[in-house]
């Protein structure tokens, strides 16, 4: 079994209610979720840079962006279809180019989650 480790920011509103759903979804308990704005944890990347985008270690490989998003719905049995799909050809950087954007747009975003 894939044990997946995800950093969040847990200081965004957006952020928290997202991973808050995902540990419902996570019934398997296939991932661990790791609050980088703890100081007290340790994370594989300067924290800032841990910060400005979703990071996850699958299987010992540092993903980040849409690539660590992936990771965490196929660990999903239920998000598992989505997390397959963005290993097509072209999707990862679909993916990527729409998480781009909407980075510029979520601390807009996050006064409407807090």
């Amino acid at each position: 079994m894939t044990q997946l480790v995800v950093w969040y920011d847990q200081g965004c509103p957006l952020c928290r209610r997202e991973i808050d759903l995902m540990r419902l979804l996570d019934r398997g308990g296939r991932i661990q979720f790791v609050d980088a704005t703890d100081l007290g944890t340790t994370c594989p990347l300067d924290r800032t840079e841990m910060l400005a985008r979703f990071h996850a270690l699958e299987n010992g490989h540092l993903l980040s962006s849409a690539a660590a998003f992936a990771a965490m719905w196929r660990a999903i049995p239920l998000l598992w279809p989505l997390g397959m799909a963005a290993k097509l050809p072209g999707a990862e950087r679909l993916l990527n180019w729409a998480y781009r954007h909407f980075l510029k747009y979520r601390p807009h975003l996050q006064r409407f989650f807090r």
